[in-house]
């Protein structure tokens, strides 16, 4: 490692920064304080500002400042797969360090010219995402969710079961029993050979999350690009990556935004998210995050700027009737599903998605009318009983299966409890799949 000049002299120092006067350094340099790893965050002629990952506590004014001569970097190659990393890309499973070839990470997303219109089914698996949500490869998309919803579990299962070539999970203020769980099921399905996961735990510095989504990013753009495969990036949780920004945004006494947020909020995420992309050569970088919401409350900051930068969001529910978490038929969207359904997945499916949408909407006044002692039409009761099924047989989290089967079970319940005129498909279709 090559060593710029060495200083002892602090300006100013805050809760999560540090403050000197040096040349020839340049923005995102990491350096190395009182043997405290920072990273350059502010230039002004010739005054650096550096944030320190584990803070300032006890840091004197005379503190040794080592400059590396280069931004945080990740050795990428075939040996990332399997592998359990922190936020510098070291080692967590006590394996050896990665080798290859050392890139830099926080890189600019990719040429627009070396895009292709995302056109690829991404199946996940889950019915409440694959039949009514449907993702596709290079699509950038959010579960919005409480914190006590179990995003986890989901966000394992879509990793356990999403058709794709290499998984990377990026966790940031994980706790420990988190961690453990994702490398527990990961272990336990035999999939670690396709997952790379760079993890900051709750026991971490809050401020070095800011590196796991980027490292993240590099090692999918080395298996989308170099080894042109089907990268799935999961990102979690999205809400303890803009804390740490806030954190270092207010001890620089940077002006604050709407919740306290950095004024830089929507670009910081635009640059993580707008690295998914379908490639000419085959790869593609598709990103799952999850963004935990402060009382369910959908305006806040950050929410709001992602539901700008993404191309819909997942939204988890729990449903009271059948007692489980589901995938809110509502406020769910992917803005990108027309692109393969019905094309990519079978010809009934938009006719059959909607139909049934259709329907749950019609059992939801029909739950109002209840509740509000209107007596009920036996259309109506059908409505709620096929609200009941469909929750769940296919918006429940649990539910694991192909589209085609998705499908299927929706034509057994529309057969169920309702006549064709009632479900109003296509003639072509209710003479193929009517039963």
């Amino acid at each position: 490692m090559s060593l710029n000049k060495i200083y002892t002299n602090l300006s100013k120092i805050t809760k999560s920064t540090c403050t000197l006067f040096a040349d020839d350094v340049s923005y995102g340099e990491l350096a190395m304080v009182d043997n405290r790893p920072a990273q350059v965050v502010k230039i002004m002629d010739d005054e650096v500002t550096l944030q320190i990952f584990s803070g300032t506590e006890g840091l004197p004014t005379n503190a040794e400042v080592i400059f590396t001569g280069k931004p945080p970097t990740l050795r990428v190659g075939d040996d990332l797969a399997g592998r359990f990393f922190n936020a510098f890309g070291h080692p967590l499973d006590n394996g050896p360090n990665p080798e290859g070839k050392e890139v830099t990470i926080g890189g600019p997303s990719v040429n627009p010219i070396r895009r292709k219109m995302p056109s690829e089914l991404l199946a996940t698996g889950i019915a409440g995402i694959d039949l009514n949500n449907t993702l596709v490869t290079g699509q950038k998309i959010p579960f919005f969710t409480d914190a006590n919803q179990p995003y986890n579990e989901v966000m394992s299962l879509v990793a356990m079961r999403a058709e794709t070539d290499k998984i990377i999970l990026g966790g940031m203020g994980l706790a420990n029993d988190d961690f453990l769980f994702y490398k527990q099921v990961f272990e336990n399905a035999g999939a670690s050979h396709k997952i790379v996961s760079f993890i900051n735990t709750t026991e971490d510095p809050p401020i070095e999350r800011l590196l796991i989504p980027d490292m993240a990013l590099t090692a999918a753009e080395y298996f989308a690009l170099e080894k042109n495969e089907k990268v799935l990036v999961l990102l979690t949780d999205m809400t303890l990556y803009a804390d740490a920004l806030s954190i270092v945004s207010n001890r620089m006494d940077q002006i604050p935004s709407k919740d306290s947020m950095p004024g830089s909020l929507y670009s910081d995420l635009a640059r993580i998210y707008e690295k998914a992309a379908q490639f000419e050569t085959g790869g593609s970088i598709t990103i799952i995050a999850v963004t935990t919401l402060s009382g369910g409350d959908i305006t806040h900051a950050i929410p709001d700027n992602t539901g700008y930068i993404t191309e819909g969001q997942l939204f988890l529910k729990h449903n009271t009737s059948i007692n489980k978490v589901i995938i809110d038929p509502f406020r769910s969207l992917s803005r990108l599903k027309n692109n393969v359904i019905g094309k990519k997945t079978r010809a009934d499916h938009p006719q059959v998605m909607n139909a049934a949408v259709r329907l749950y909407v019609d059992a939801v006044n029909a739950q109002t009318k209840l509740e509000n002692g209107f007596e009920l039409s036996d259309y109506d009761q059908r409505a709620l009983q096929f609200s009941f099924d469909y929750a769940e047989k296919l918006l429940a989290i649990d539910v694991v299966t192909d589209t085609q089967e998705m499908l299927d079970i929706l034509w057994q319940l529309f057969a169920k409890y309702f006549s064709k005129d009632e479900v109003s498909i296509k003639t072509s279709f209710t003479d193929l799949y009517w039963k």
